[in-house]
């Protein structure tokens, strides 16, 4: 698996415009050949800190996306923002769930917290 996470450190007056093209790109984006997820989320401490979080099958799908014109609508919105998207892209080799909770507070499955 594929993550990459998109941050936008938003122009205050700008927020509004670039939240609405970023909402109009879901559907979009989610239909794209090998895309998992596609989220948009706000910093609870500063509205204006936006970061989409994209999740890709492989590394090919990613590249077939980065190559987009929705891609390009996105690197477009660089007129909105303070500074220039800070981009990362982190390559997933193993994921967890719940057991590796469990494993660590050293419980076993079904346990309720509380």
């Amino acid at each position: 698996m594929i993550v990459v996470k998109i941050t936008m450190n938003v122009l205050p007056e700008k927020q509004k415009e670039l939240v609405q093209t970023l909402l109009s790109m879901i559907g979009s984006m989610e239909i794209e050949p090998g895309c998992q997820s596609y989220a948009l989320f706000c910093n609870m401490e500063d509205k204006n800190i936006l970061n989409l979080l994209e999740e890709w099958q492989s590394r090919k799908d990613l590249d077939q996306h980065l190559q987009s014109d929705m891609f390009g609508v996105l690197l477009g919105t660089q007129s909105l923002l303070l500074e220039p998207h800070d981009i990362h892209i982190y390559t997933i080799h193993q994921s967890e769930g719940m057991e590796a909770v469990h494993a660590a507070r050293g419980k076993t499955p079904g346990h309720t917290y509380t």
